[in-house]
């Protein structure tokens, strides 16, 4: 279970075909972030950039080994992908969206911390470096 963002973390990024993940993905690869996986439900079996897209959290974890997440959903989504991210065992869920509602991020980070598995670190984030790791 990833609590912190290391050289060896595997990245699963929620909303990846979106205009924003999709940037930000590029920009993650492009600075070394190892992205396993995209997820964006209703387009599983595909890919984008690259990266093999699954439509759901647990599939991607299984198939690829991700153990953090980083979401770029709109506002409306991201309690539900969040949660979804707590209940498929993810490590460290990184939540880039901002204006989440505040009863939202409540629920979410109490399903986290009963789960007693997963570190969120959001929402409103404008993301995570690790200083001292390069690939």
């Amino acid at each position: 279970m990833a609590i912190f963002l290391t050289k060896d973390s595997r990245v699963l990024v929620q909303g990846m075909t979106g205009a924003e993940g999709s940037r930000h993905t590029a920009r993650m690869v492009a600075a070394g972030t190892t992205v396993v996986a995209g997820v964006t439900p209703g387009k599983g079996g595909s890919t984008h950039q690259g990266i093999p897209v699954f439509s759901g959290v647990a599939e991607a974890m299984e198939a690829t080994g991700a153990d953090v997440s980083v979401v770029f959903v709109p506002p409306k989504f991201a309690k539900g992908a969040v949660l979804e991210a707590v209940d498929a065992g993810i490590g460290l869920c990184v939540v880039i969206t901002e204006g989440v509602p505040v009863h939202d991020t409540l629920t979410f980070l109490a399903r986290a911390r009963a789960s007693g598995r997963t570190r969120i670190i959001g929402p409103n984030c404008p993301g995570l470096i690790t200083p001292g790791f390069s690939n």
